[in-house]
Parts: C-alpha cells; structure tokens; sequence
C-alpha cells in the first residue's frame, strides 16, 4: 500500500472517531466541532480567494466569523443567525466602500452558516443526534457510490468544465443508494418515518452533489488543487465537508418549510426534518 493511501486512511479513520464522538455526546463537544469547523472554513476561503492579503476585510471577517462562533459555543443559535447576517450585510458594504472582493460577503455567509447550521441539526435532543446521523448517511453514502458507480459504468459526464471526472451514472448511483442509506437507516431510528425519509434523502443528496461540484468550481477558479493541507492525505476542511455543507443548509431549510407548512412552531430541529 502507498504511502499517500495509509496516511489518507488513517488520518481519515481518525476524523470519522472524532466527528461520530462529537455527534454521540453532542452538546458543548459537538457545538466545539461545528464552531471549529466554521472557523476552518473561513481560513481557507480566505487563503483561496486572497481575502487574506486584504487586512481591513480579513480583520473584518475574523472578527465576524469569531462572534459567530462563540455564539455557536454557547448555544444561542437564534442570535447568531442575526450576528451571521450582519457580519454578511457589513461584508457587502465593503465591497461598496473598500472595494473589497465580491467573495468576501459569500465567504463569510458559507462558513458562519455551515457552522450554525450543524450545531442547529444536532442540537441537543435525540431527535438532533438522528438527524445528524442521518445527514452524515446520506453524504456519505452519495459521496462513496457515486464514485464507485461512476468509475464502473463510466457514461456522460455531469459537468466537465467543473468537475471532469464527475459522471451522470456516478451522480445517480450516489443518490440512490443516498436513499437507500437515509431509509435503512431511520427504519431502525424512527420507525414510520420512512417515506419522508426517502424523499429527504433524495433533496439532500442532490444537494450534497451540488456542494460537491461548488467546491470544485470555486478551486478551479482560483487555480488551487486542494483548499487548504490541513488534513494529511485529504488536503482541506472544504474538501471533506464540501457536501455536508450544502446537504447541512437544505435540511436545515426543509426543517424550517415542514414546520411552516404543519403550522407549528419548530421546537426540534431534527424532529421537523422527519415531520414528527
């Protein structure tokens, strides 16, 4: 075995411990992760679209981004989605006013959402731990099918000026054993629910695919293989999490539309994924 592949085992083998542990005990360890992995986020964003070199926006968004965090942290999820989009609304007025790059406002909006979002999914009831294990199914199983359905059948590609190796077979593969994961696995968690399940699944894997191929633009586009090394063997925070971000969003919206359609105020998030 390579080197490079033993080092991308472990190193991912080690990620996967740390994350499913965060999920189990949720709470204050998983709030840590979901900040960290904001913070993260931003870091690289910055680095790719040469935010950094710019020190009044960089100032501007780690503080920012910071704030969001500690909002995070301590579980104020309602408060920090308004730190969120005053952080992005300030982020277009320096665009206005210090000609700061367009990118700076959707940097700051990616990662301080992706952060809120999956601290909001988990939360801290049982309803939030089968949500969470639920979103990790899904991208996870969309993210390995459709790799190994698209190498196997081969096919149209899905979009060669993005993604070259992304293919229609592989795309299809993954959401339908998307599906498949997101059932078998709420058969067992929440008997019952298994319909809107799958076509939860279904959203979300589109969108976890999309994700995909949004990361994959924004690093073609600024000429960059990998977001960041911070991962042995993995490269960046965004390449791992590329799915789950988007994936992470429209649960979080589903949740919000289920509850709105049902007429009640949304107590649990996890809980208004499933309809419950």
């Amino acid at each position: 075995m390579q080197r490079e592949l033993k080092l991308r085992i472990v190193s991912g083998l080690i990620l996967a411990v740390i994350v499913l542990a965060a999920t189990w005990y949720g709470g204050l360890a998983f709030r840590i992760l979901a900040a960290a992995i904001g913070l993260l986020i931003y870091y690289e964003w910055s680095k790719i679209t040469g935010i950094a070199r710019d020190w009044v926006a960089n100032a501007v968004g780690w503080i920012g981004e910071a704030a969001v965090a500690f909002l995070v942290l301590v579980g104020n999820f309602e408060f920090a989605a308004g730190m969120l989009a005053g952080v992005t609304a300030v982020g277009i007025a320096l665009i206005i006013l210090h000609g700061t790059s367009r990118w700076f406002p959707a940097g700051l909006f990616y990662a301080g959402a992706t952060g809120l979002a999956l601290a909001a999914i988990r939360s801290d009831d049982r309803p939030g731990l089968y949500a969470m294990l639920f979103v990790f199914a899904v991208v996870w199983a969309t993210d390995i099918l459709a790799y190994f359905v698209g190498r196997a059948l081969g096919g149209p590609k899905l979009a060669p000026s993005i993604s070259p190796g992304k293919t229609w077979s592989g795309a299809i593969g993954g959401a339908v054993s998307a599906v498949a994961a997101g059932v078998v696995l709420v058969h067992f968690l929440l008997p019952g629910t298994e319909i809107i399940a799958a076509g939860v699944a279904l959203v979300l894997s589109v969108c976890s695919q999309s994700g995909d191929l949004f990361e994959s633009f924004i690093k073609r586009k600024f000429g960059v293989k990998d977001s960041s090394h911070l991962i042995p063997g993995h490269g960046g925070v965004m390449d791992r999490v590329d799915g789950l971000i988007f994936a992470c969003f429209s649960a979080f919206l589903l949740a919000g539309l289920f509850s709105l359609i049902k007429g009640a105020e949304m107590t649990s998030l996890g809980a208004a994924l499933f309809g419950l």
